[in-house]
This record gives C-alpha cells, sequence and structure tokens, in this order.
C-alpha cells in the first residue's frame, strides 16, 4: 500500500510489573528476582505496540481510571507512538495492575486487576470507524469489543479477535461477531471441549462460524481453516529458544491484523504474526521485546523464502 494501514486496537490497557525468577514457586515465602521491568502493557496494548512497531499507524480505544497510574499508562503507550486520544477515562475508578513472573525458561504466572468500574460497558463507539483498514479486539472489555466488532463487519473491514481464556459467555457473546478469530489453544478448549487437541478444536470452532478461524499453540505453531480446501493446516513457529513468551500472543495478533489489513494471504499473514511472536520471545520484557518489520522479514525470509517472493 502506499500509506501505512490504520489499525484500531480495542481492549486491555494494565500497568505490568514483569519479575524474573529462575523457576517459578511452588510455596510461599520470599523470592529474589534477577531481573525486572514496569511498563504499560495489556492484550489490545502490546497488540496495538507491536503492530506500530511493524509499520502500522494504530488507535487504542481503552478503559482506564482517573488516576496517576492512567497518566504514567498513556505516557508510555503514546511514546510507542499510538494514539491514545479514544483511552477514556472513568472518574472514581481505578487503572488495572498485573504482576507477573517469568522463569528461565520464559513460562509465566500472570496476576492481573481491573476494577468492574472502569470495565462498565461503554456506551457508544469513540468515533466513526470508517477510516480504519481493520479493528483488532480482545476478550477483556467485552461491551467495547462487541461495539467495533458489529461496525467493523458492518463495514466490509476485518473484524478481528483475539480470543484468550475468558468466561464461555464472554466468548459466545463476541465469536458471531468477527470476520476472523485467532483463539489461543486455552479459549478453544473452554468454547469446544477441554480434551480436543489444537488441530480438532480448530475444525469443531470452524463449524460453529463463518469466519476465518485459527488456533495458536505457542511453539507448536498454528492451526487454520482452509474453507477453500475443506480442512485444517498448519503453521509451523519458527524454531527459538525461548527467553520470556510474555505477550507473545499480543505480538502475534498484532502483526496478523497489520498483515490482513496489509491484504495478506491468510497464511502469510499467519507466517508474518508467527516470525513476529518467535522475535519477541527471545527477549525479556514483555511487548518491549516486539520486533520491527526489518526483523520480521528477515525472519520470514529464513524460514519461509517462498512469502517474500510472491
Amino acid at each position: 500500500m502506499s500509506r501505512p494501514v490504520r489499525l484500531l486496537s480495542v481492549g486491555a490497557l494494565t500497568l505490568d510489573t514483569i519479575l524474573r525468577l529462575d523457576t517459578l514457586p511452588m510455596h510461599q515465602g520470599k523470592f529474589i528476582a534477577s531481573d525486572a521491568a514496569q511498563m504499560a502493557s495489556g492484550m489490545a496494548t502490546s497488540a496495538a505496540c507491536a503492530a506500530q512497531r511493524l509499520g502500522a499507524e494504530v488507535s487504542l480505544w481503552a478503559s482506564a481510571g482517573d488516576d496517576a497510574v492512567a497518566d504514567q499508562l498513556i505516557a508510555g503507550i503514546e511514546a510507542e507512538g499510538v494514539d491514545c486520544g479514544f483511552v477514556r477515562r472513568v472518574n472514581g475508578a481505578r487503572s488495572a495492575l498485573a504482576a507477573i513472573l517469568v522463569d528461565a525458561h520464559g513460562e509465566r504466572i500472570i496476576v492481573p486487576f481491573y476494577d468492574p468500574k472502569a470495565q462498565a460497558d461503554p456506551e457508544k463507539l469513540p468515533a466513526d470507524l470508517s477510516g480504519f483498514d481493520a479493528v483488532l479486539v480482545d476478550v477483556r472489555w467485552p461491551g467495547a469489543a462487541a461495539l467495533a466488532l458489529t461496525a467493523a463487519r458492518a463495514m466490509g473491514r476485518p473484524a478481528i479477535l483475539d480470543a484468550d481464556t475468558a468466561p464461555l459467555e464472554v466468548l459466545e457473546q463476541l465469536l458471531p461477531l468477527a470476520t476472523h478469530i485467532v483463539a489461543s489453544e486455552p479459549a478453544a478448549r473452554i468454547v469446544c471441549g477441554q480434551a480436543l487437541d489444537p488441530e480438532t478444536a480448530c475444525a469443531d470452532l470452524a463449524s460453529r462460524t463463518d469466519a476465518f478461524v485459527a488456533v495458536t499453540g505457542g511453539a507448536q505453531g498454528s492451526w487454520w481453516y482452509d474453507h477453500s480446501a475443506g480442512g485444517v493446516r498448519h503453521v509451523a513457529a519458527p524454531r527459538i529458544k525461548a527467553v520470556d513468551t510474555l505477550a507473545a500472543g499480543d505480538v502475534f495478533h498484532g502483526a496478523f491484523a497489520v498483515g490482513l489489513a496489509e491484504a495478506m494471504p491468510p497464511e502469510q499473514a499467519l507466517r508474518f504474526a508467527s516470525a513476529a511472536a518467535a522475535l519477541k520471545c527471545q527477549r525479556f520484557g514483555g511487548r518491549l521485546g516486539a520486533p520491527d518489520r526489518a526483523e520480521t522479514l528477515a525472519m520470514m525470509a529464513a524460514h519461509w523464502p517462498a512469502d517474500l517472493e510472491a
């Protein structure tokens, strides 16, 4: 495209405190971290920052309190170049917080707090969405997600749902509204059955909707349903040594949204997302490890050279 694509990201905005340990605690006590980071994050926010680094122009629609934490969050995201003009400030509410422990293998424990007052449903969209090439939502602010998905779909834009762990009723509310669903393995199992493997869950989920469906499985890659072939296809993830998997899924979704907005074929968009997520996993610090476009294209060239020749 002659101009950068415009993306709206809708959902979580949190202040993350990330502490690195050799192993995750198995009992109560005090544990000394070997590294630490603190930043504005959250699913939609991390995806927005990743998409911005990949060359999109991104706006964030999120909800925060009227506290000093919100001032810090907005300043941090604006420093990444993301437009925060749509971020809602709720009087008397507290902004979201998350404490995160990451071990030497990149695995983590996440404990978030969301003030229900800040997460109350919005009455309307923050603006006309016709200027955006794609809309990406997470499951943390369902009322806003529903409005944004509905509007994007009505305008013929990609309406992308980052379907992650959430109550079944939230997933069932949002799934029918999306044109593109990229579900984590745990979310797919909440909807389709706990015993299902990702490939079977992908087929099951695709049978319930006319949307594009993919299920992500971390280092195992992603599975997507090819309606033209009538079956599930697999995209292998680049093999890397993970340092920190925190925000890898958010980076994946942000990159996938950029790919769709740029009219990449779905499988190429999934590879673009897989490359970006793999690069992020090699760096400590959650979303701060999101790669730029040149790095991501280089990773794609190394693993799927035909994509760059197309």
